[in-house]
């Protein structure tokens, strides 16, 4: 704690290493909106919060600067959930464990949380500084952006009153991002009357784990594995190979992360049962070899485990494991006009099959509607073949680029200005809360910038500690030098 509030700019860190205190995953957000209107009142800012659960904060202009367009500063509240196989953290009620790792703050076992906690240490660190000059500024610290954007979704019209917004969920320092990906989650789903598994024969736990994992949006292209995909080349194989059945599937548990680990348990004739843990070794070596320059340490392993009493009858085991292998996973297309930007993708997150429940969740995005409509017709074609019921829940436009925003340009100028080069101009895959609220706000001038972090959504997220000085060193310019009304 003493080595994260040493950092400059101090009142960034402070701000961010009291907000990991707080324990914030998605859907389980009561204590960080207590701790932020426990902050407010001491900041002696307005704050209250609102029906969708959004923490709204105000504070007046600076004397003299009162007719100043209003600027809000919006970053999300929650946090991904995720931690390391041996990790005992519990994220509705221990705090996060920051630590300093040369150039980067990392966590120890777990997310960090920068994403968009360093989004909402900045906005903080803004309400409670009586220093700055600005113009009126409020705060819109949303919830549930991880897990569909609920809290931008519910935001009521009428909230806000300001002109400019300045979201701080991006995450390369230098770039600054004016439009980004739509998406939609797609669940499909399917309820089977259960088997009883042949008394005769052994049970095998099979995990895949050790992958990199990542954001899907922000790292989809670059080929890491996906652990449901993987893991489906397997388990067909060792049906076909070695009479398995499957009895269960456990892979993914964030609809916006790429699955690191997945789980099955297969049930097989003893005599069977080396023949599978070979089929396993071979495997680990092929996935070894085809991710060589993405992926190190894969771990492909099975352990003998106690035999379940069902399992998943075959024609739906067969329907099951079809599907799965034939889903689309990843790029679909790159953006014609900026090729090395991806415009549509999906990502199989989660699969759960057990109980008699089948359930496979995937979340789609594109820059496009009609792309979107696509890849969703796609899967639902996918898995209707299946027998699945698909459903669709979520779903978000993207963000249309205005390369003549007022405010891109004035913080391309600071930027210059401060720093002796030119600001990137970023059009991104990952979906930002900023569409949805400009579809209830469309007068607003919106540009999304933030420090430096790496892997969000995964256990090795990290946050660039030099790009934050720089980064708030920007932001107090920008609003010192919002125009007039």
């Amino acid at each position: 704690m003493n080595e994260i509030l040493k950092l400059s700019p101090e009142c960034i860190w402070r701000n961010f290493y009291s907000l990991t205190q707080v324990p914030r995953p998605s859907g389980h957000l009561e204590k960080v909106q207590a701790f932020l209107l426990d902050f407010a009142a001491k900041a002696g800012v307005e704050a209250f919060k609102d029906p969708a659960g959004n923490i709204v904060m105000r504070k007046p202009a600076t004397p003299g600067m009162e007719n100043r367009k209003g600027v809000i500063l919006q970053a999300h509240m929650d946090m991904v959930p995720q931690k390391t196989p041996e990790s005992t953290h519990c994220f509705e009620t221990d705090p996060i464990q920051p630590w300093i790792d040369g150039e980067w703050v990392k966590a120890k076992g777990t997310t960090l949380g920068a994403d968009n906690g360093l989004g909402v240490a900045a906005i903080l660190s803004v309400m409670e500084d009586k220093t700055l000059k600005h113009g009126p500024v409020e705060a819109l610290i949303t919830a549930d952006e991880e897990t569909g954007m609920f809290g931008a979704n519910d935001l009521p019209t009428g909230e806000l009153n300001g002109d400019v917004l300045l979201n701080l969920d991006s995450e390369t320092w230098g770039k600054f991002v004016i439009g980004s990906a739509g998406g939609i989650d797609v669940t499909a789903t399917l309820d089977y009357k259960e088997v009883d598994t042949d008394p005769e024969d052994a049970a095998v736990r099979v995990t895949l784990k050790g992958l990199r994992g990542g954001h899907s949006g922000l790292e989809i292209h670059e080929g890491r594995g996906n652990a449901n995909k993987m893991m489906v080349r397997f388990v067909r194989e060792a049906i076909e190979e070695c009479e398995a059945r499957l009895a269960s599937w456990h892979g993914g548990n964030m609809r916006n992360a790429i699955p690191f680990k997945a789980e099955v348990v297969l049930t097989l004739p003893k005599e069977n049962v080396e023949a599978l843990k070979e089929l396993v070794a071979d495997w680990k070596e092929d996935f070894e070899d085809e991710y060589k320059h993405i992926e190190s340490g894969i771990e492909f392993f099975a352990e003998d485990t106690e035999a379940p009493k069902t399992e998943v009858p075959v024609e739906i085991q067969d329907n099951l494991v079809n599907a799965i292998y034939a889903c689309h996973d990843g790029v679909v297309r790159m953006i014609p006009a900026y090729p090395e930007v991806v415009e549509t993708s999906s990502n199989l997150a989660i699969i759960d099959i057990e109980d008699g429940k089948a359930a496979l969740k995937i979340l789609a995005r594109s820059s496009r509607e009609d792309m979107k409509d696509y890849v969703v017709k796609m899967l639902e074609s996918c898995f209707n073949m299946a027998g699945m019921k698909v459903e669709t829940a979520g779903s978000y436009g993207g963000w249309d680029p205005n390369p003549d925003s007022e405010i891109l340009h004035l913080l391309l100028k600071e930027y210059k200005d401060l720093f002796g080069e030119e600001g990137i101009i970023q059009v991104d895959h990952a979906g930002l809360e900023c569409s949805v609220i400009l579809g209830k706000y469309p007068h607003l001038d919106v540009v999304s910038l933030g420090p430096s972090m790496r892997s969000p959504h995964t256990t090795t997220e990290r946050a660039l500690i030099k790009t934050v000085d720089p980064f708030w060193a920007l932001l107090k310019k920008t609003l010192e030098d919002i125009g007039e009304k």
